[in-house]
């Protein structure tokens, strides 16, 4: 795509008019103002897009038989591991990775921080479609997706988890829809109804903060239901839904560096001045918020730990193993975080988030799968759960690159206010 910016003066499409005066229409922006054999050029020519090619190739076939065949055609699910790499990885791991729209909607909306506008809407993005495919990963792990409405609608259960779980996360998905969709008025020029987003822009950050405070928490409050499965280092009954809470909070925001960074890197042409010249200074700014929020869940963990008398389990292998989490996943990251903010070191800042965004998935990982049951035979996922969790995770990519390519969200729309 380099080439074709560097040779055609029309593109990147940044605003409605042409250089000749003329306007793009809607199938333009979607081409990029490229011509289909362009198109089609430039899709070839990237590495990238042969290894989805690939991914797809083999796993749409295999939810194709998910579907047809059942779970167990694919998983090794059972009574004793009903839960996952469908669940531990794309609902327990996306969630809280997506925390980001409520965090930075709150810092420039709430707060005023309008220093971080540059990131604001690639914060919102990473949120709205972080949880967007935790509920595709959750509808190939349920199945029977034209019923989805039915829980909630049909056979209440106000008294469950899950039941408030799902209400949280469908209209917290429609709080992120209204937030992005200024962008997306921008790009097709319905002024009005970017005006209005505008003027709600508080009311949506306030929904946002309330719903993703409760569901995050709630996620956690799920394991409460299996006391005597989950291992006691990694479930505290009365701390849980705040380890989630806090935990998601240097996860979110952990996401928009690692997410920042890779945009300024392979997506230098869709970036404009604006977000080029401050990505550095708000990956440090953003730093100090995952170390204060690391620091944080390091205490309640050790508080959950004292407070259950757990303290005989850290001698076992499990121990060992809680301790290792808990160093690699947030002890390093949280030095590297505080080194890196104090001395202005951006690749490390950006190294320690990196880790930390692993490091988060690896406890939801633990929590929900490899710590489960943990008294009896360890699951190991099938392949075909594995590939198919991989082939989500590559539409996720696809549609997170279709819409930065073309809306507003790592530039400004020239042209109007």
């Amino acid at each position: 795509m380099d080439n074709f910016v560097s040779n055609k003066q029309e593109i990147p499409i940044v605003s409605h008019l042409k250089p000749d005066g003329s306007q793009w229409t809607i199938k333009e922006k979607l081409w990029l103002g490229l011509s289909r054999e362009e198109y089609k050029a430039q899709m070839l020519r990237n590495p990238v897009n042969w290894v989805l090619f690939i991914i797809f190739a083999v796993g749409v076939p295999i939810i194709l038989q998910r579907y047809l065949g059942g779970l167990d055609t694919v998983t090794h699910a059972s009574n004793d591991y009903p839960w996952g790499l469908f669940l531990g990885f794309g609902l327990f791991g996306m969630v809280p990775l997506s925390a980001s729209g409520f965090l930075l909607g709150t810092t420039v909306e709430i707060f005023g921080r309008k220093d971080f506008v540059p990131i604001e809407r690639l914060a919102l993005l990473n949120g709205l479609l972080g949880y967007f495919f935790a509920v595709v990963y959750l509808e190939v792990d349920l199945g029977m997706p034209w019923r989805l409405y039915y829980p909630m609608f049909v056979s209440l259960g106000p008294a469950a988890v899950l039941f408030l779980v799902a209400w949280h996360v469908a209209t917290y998905l429609s709080v992120q829809i209204a937030e992005v969709s200024s962008a997306y008025f921008e790009w097709v020029g319905y002024l009005k109804g970017k005006r209005f987003i505008k003027s709600i822009a508080v009311g949506l950050t306030i929904a946002g903060i309330i719903l993703s405070t409760l569901h995050q928490g709630a996620l956690g409050a799920l394991f409460t239901y299996a006391p005597t499965k989950v291992h006691p280092l990694w479930l505290s009954v009365n701390f849980q839904w705040i380890h989630f809470f806090c935990s998601a909070i240097f996860a979110g925001l952990s996401m928009v560096i690692v997410s920042a960074t890779l945009c300024k890197h392979f997506l230098t042409w869709r970036c404009d001045k604006r977000f080029l010249d401050n990505v550095d200074h708000l990956t440090i700014g953003l730093g100090k918020g995952c170390a204060y929020a690391l620091i944080t869940y390091l205490v309640i963990k050790m508080v959950g730990v004292a407070h259950d008398n757990e303290w005989a389990h850290l001698l076992t292998g499990w121990g060992q193993y809680f301790m290792l989490e808990m160093a690699l996943a947030v002890v390093l990251p949280m030095l590297l975080f505080a080194y890196g903010v104090k001395h202005h070191l951006v690749g490390m800042v950006r190294f320690a988030a990196l880790i930390s965004v692993l490091g988060v998935v690896w406890n939801r990982l633990n929590t929900a799968l490899i710590c489960f049951n943990w008294q009896l035979y360890q699951e190991i996922p099938h392949w075909k759960e594995v590939w198919v969790t991989i082939t989500i995770f590559a539409l996720y990519f696809i549609t997170y690159r279709f819409i930065l390519y073309r809306l507003p969200i790592l530039y400004q729309w020239q042209g109007e206010k």
